[in-house]
């Protein structure tokens, strides 16, 4: 044992023990990182994540060529000149006049190129009321956002002096920007409240000003060190705007989390009468300790992602795992150091209601800061834990069982957005005349020579099948690049926004149409792309990922706390509870956001469908997140066990002593993750809900109920390891005995009197 405990101060204890001492040098070191972390990143410069590097299946295949032919693909823009009255017809000179006005309108903004009249390309709805102007921006597709502007502007002006048409633009630069627009505003709307309302919640939880800030400004310093170090890192692994989101997503939870055990810790044992040395020391030892098993954890789980094969998931996995990490050390390195600084002075701009020791008045005097509210929960969970079990696990399977029929899809435009945006209203319009019109299908084909007979004759075969068999409406259009052996053929999907209808129309594209023409011609490569190809691809991307992502994370963070606990009971308990609070919030998503049930009350839709990427997403991220309370009641458990209290007292200790800052973290979470569940995007109040939800089951139901039930009917059982483990490192902590000695005898009285 004695190994055990040298070994592991040597990690947590003396780290924290080292910068209590050299404190003014531990906080020089800490600023000195964040700074040269923010200048090295911001000299290296970011590396976006291109279009090609986020795709796979076919679509990477189509991207690859289209990339090693040199051609840059422009961004396609249409304009829609839809008759409002039944009567007016494409043919009409009414209708003709605003078609050659918005033509006119366009090439003058001198944004554009290649304008096409429908009149040419036959792109005039079968009703006769609908026609369509195309062409395309000049410069690259990737930034044509922010130049589609006073093109956009252009299109309004013809429509304001021709009343009879509804003239509307859409395409990728002007949903480019849209997106951007509305993407941009709400990021921003959530990153500036998420700081605001966790500071409000640890002030509600501390009671006091400066230790709130402590905790933020911590979560703060390692968001900005990561976001430099995201710089760096970059030119390895490609990065976009989603990492840098979930970055400070998971910074500011996991950051503020671990200062928030840290620094309760060190709060309730000077509570309990001891000095600020002490009190440091052993929250060093304890809480330090539990953060660097946990960050250990939750950064294992974020390295899950990198097994997807996905470069934007690469990207989150990375992103994440470098702030938790960063946070952690911050957590067992700088904060010791700044508590030791400030000393009784933590305790600065105390707000009279909250502070805990007006609270801790009528609490016998006891230190441990021990909650009324889950005294009397736990009272009744540990008096019948076999039916507090099979309630409490017999509501989750409940809410877990609709992710039983769970269906993941990319979400279309007005799937994403609803009626919110006009440019919605554009796309569906467009889809119902032209279905599939505004996301065509795109057959990049590569030949020796793209203009011989055979060729030309493949693709015109290919054009009248893909009409013939039913897959699309037509007009199909191709788009010749003679220097470089390249055509593209733009095919309409039949099922449009339909996102089911439109896979059957490009499998029926896949499986029959190519095989049939194309495929026939030796050396011919067609791979299909677009988006919906894209969507599918991804999603079967995701799929065949989704088995090695489980394993990984599961196997991994049983071996940890299996390591950490030297138990293997507490290893499989730990992972079943983990996988029952994910199983739950996949229930609560499916059932909102599939189905519908319930989604006005939080402002969303039943869309049909939970965005592809968020399943496993969600699978990693709580399995991280939930792994921070797991270890931080578990080692409070075994650390009151190894001070000789029967397992149900230490049970009952354990879960006490961490039920308000398991709390108030959860809270900090469950708010954090709601902001994002305000935004408009619907994946991205898919996101907030689906971790709100899961944080609220993980810090309630799980650990004040499933828990302490468990572990009460286990009994001794909780500490067996067989004797052929003990080969295994040891990695748990054995300081209880000697440096956590018991607290004063009246605060274990004021313990047994909770009971």
């Amino acid at each position: 044992m004695g190994n055990g405990d040298t070994r592991v101060r040597g990690i947590a204890a003396r780290a924290g023990g080292w910068s209590a001492r050299h404190r003014w040098a531990a906080v020089g070191i800490w600023v000195l990182f964040v700074v040269l972390a923010m200048g090295l990143g911001s000299a290296a410069g970011t590396v976006e994540l291109k279009d090609s590097d986020q795709l796979s299946g076919e679509t990477s295949q189509a991207a690859t060529i289209i990339e090693d032919a040199g051609i840059d693909e422009p961004a396609g823009e249409t304009v829609l000149v839809q008759a409002k009255d039944a009567g007016v017809k494409a043919t009409d000179a009414e209708f003709r006049a605003a078609v050659d006005a918005v033509m006119k309108a366009v090439e003058g903004t001198g944004k554009v190129t290649d304008v096409t009249s429908p009149y040419d390309t036959d792109t005039i709805s079968k009703d006769g009321r609908s026609a369509l102007v195309q062409f395309d921006m000049r410069g690259e597709a990737d930034t044509a956002g922010e130049r589609v502007g006073p093109v956009l502007k252009a299109v309004d002006e013809v429509q304001k002096d021709h009343d009879s048409v509804r003239i509307e633009e859409i395409g990728s630069a002007s949903m480019m920007k849209t997106f951007d627009d509305a993407f941009g505003d709400d990021f921003q709307q959530a990153e500036y409240s998420a700081v605001p309302v966790a500071l409000g919640i640890l002030l509600v939880a501390f009671g006091a000003l400066v230790a709130a800030l402590v905790p933020v400004l911590l979560a703060i310093t390692a968001i900005v060190a990561t976001m430099g170090l995201m710089g760096i890192v970059s030119h390895l692994q490609p990065m976009d705007d989603a990492s840098s989101s979930v970055m400070l997503l998971v910074g500011l939870a996991v950051g503020v989390d671990y200062c928030l055990f840290y620094l309760r810790r060190e709060r309730e044992e000077r509570a309990a009468g001891r000095d600020s040395e002490t009190a440091l020391r052993i929250a060093a030892a304890t809480s330090g300790r539990a953060i660097i098993v946990s960050g250990v954890t939750v950064c294992v789980a974020m390295a899950g992602m990198l097994f997807t094969g996905l470069a934007t998931f690469k990207a989150m996995g990375l992103a994440s795992l470098m702030v938790v990490a960063v946070a952690m050390v911050g957590s067992v390195t700088v904060l010791p150091a700044v508590l030791s600084l400030l000393g009784t002075r933590v305790e600065k701009g105390r707000i009279p209601f909250l502070h805990p020791d007006k609270r801790r008045k009528g609490n016998g005097g006891s230190a441990g800061g021990e909650s009324r509210f889950w005294t009397s929960v736990l009272r009744g969970v540990l008096a019948k834990p076999a039916i507090s079990l099979v309630v409490a696990a017999g509501a989750l399977l409940a809410i877990a069982a609709p992710a039983l029929g769970m269906k993941t899809q990319n979400l279309t435009l007005d799937q994403e957005f609803g009626d919110s945006l006009p440019i919605v209203a554009t796309y569906e319009r467009v889809n119902e005349a032209f279905p599939g019109g505004s996301d065509p299908a795109e057959v990049v084909v590569k030949a020796d020579d793209i203009n011989s007979a055979e060729v030309k004759a493949a693709i015109a075969d290919f054009r009248e099948r893909a009409v013939s068999s039913g897959a699309s409406r037509g007009p199909v259009e191709v788009k010749v690049h003679d220097s470089q052996n390249v055509a593209f053929v733009y095919v309409p999907l039949v099922g449009g926004s339909d996102l089911d209808k439109a896979e059957k129309s490009l499998e029926t594209i896949r499986d029959e149409v190519r095989p049939a023409t194309l495929g026939k011609v030796d050396g011919v490569e067609a791979p299909v792309t677009g988006q919906v190809a894209g969507s599918k691809d991804f999603n079967d991307q995701l799929v065949s990922a989704v088995a090695p992502v489980f394993a990984f994370v599961v196997v991994f963070a049983f071996l940890l706390m299996l390591l950490s606990f030297r138990s293997l009971t507490i290893a499989i308990t730990s992972i079943v509870l983990n996988l029952l609070s994910v199983g739950a919030a996949y229930g609560i998503l499916v059932g909102i956001f599939q189905h519908g049930w319930g989604a006005s009350l939080v402002g969303a839709e039943g869309v049909g469908a939970i965005i592809t990427w968020l399943p496993l997403f969600l699978f990693v991220i709580l399995f991280g997140l939930s792994m921070d309370y797991h270890v931080f009641v578990v080692s409070r458990i075994r650390e009151a066990r190894m001070r000789g209290l029967p397992t149900r007292d230490a049970i009952q200790h354990g879960v006490v002593t961490t039920a308000g800052v398991v709390t108030s973290a959860a809270v900090i979470m469950v708010a954090v993750f709601a902001i994002f569940g305000t935004l408009s995007m619907q994946s991205m109040k898919q996101m907030g809900v689906g971790l709100a939800a899961a944080v609220l089951i993980d810090a309630t139901i799980i650990r004040g109920v499933l828990l302490p039930a468990v572990m009460a009917l286990l009994g001794e059982r909780n500490w067996y390891f067989p004797k052929w483990l003990n080969r295994l490192p040891d990695l748990t902590h054995d300081e209880a005995p000697e440096a956590v000695s018991p607290p004063p005898p009246p605060a274990v009285e004021g313990e047994k009197v909770g009971v």
